[in-house]
């Protein structure tokens, strides 16, 4: 039970600025679970257009966090070597908005491992501020070759 840093999530997953919306894994067992954290600055480039006077994090671009959470979870949960294999996100369901995200906060980002079913992971994705659960999905993925 250990997390990585900015320079392991890079390795693992093909996002970068201002993609890239994991900054470090506190927490995983790499098999079943995953903490994550974004640090949410006012300097993202989305705050600009979104909204401008009361900045709020797109509640898509909090999806995709998630998805990138699950994306580093999926490595190592479902064995795949990330030289070779994208993890590609095909399906989400029950997306719940319970929060806004602003400028300052830290999203904490809990992806728990709920099933494999013929090389598709089925995860349940929480994200939260501080205590308060912002955002909640169940996320499947599936390794594909990086050459297609």
């Amino acid at each position: 039970m250990s997390g990585f840093d900015i320079n392991k999530v890079m390795e693992l997953l093909p996002h970068r600025y201002p993609f890239l919306l994991i900054d470090k894994v506190i927490d995983t067992d790499n098999k079943e679970y995953l903490t994550a954290i974004k640090n949410v600055s006012f300097n993202e480039p989305f705050f600009q257009g979104h909204f401008p006077g009361k900045p709020i994090m797109p509640g898509v671009l909090i999806l995709e966090a998630m998805a990138q959470a699950t994306g580093l979870l999926s490595f190592s949960s479902l064995a795949v070597d990330p030289e070779k294999k994208l993890h590609m996100l095909v399906g989400m369901n029950k997306s719940r908005f319970r929060g806004q995200v602003l400028p300052g906060d830290q999203l904490k980002i809990k992806v728990q491992l709920t099933r494999n079913m013929r090389g598709i992971g089925f995860y349940h994705c929480q994200a939260f501020v501080d205590e308060l659960m912002v955002a909640e999905s169940d996320m499947m993925l599936s390794a594909q070759d990086k050459d297609i």
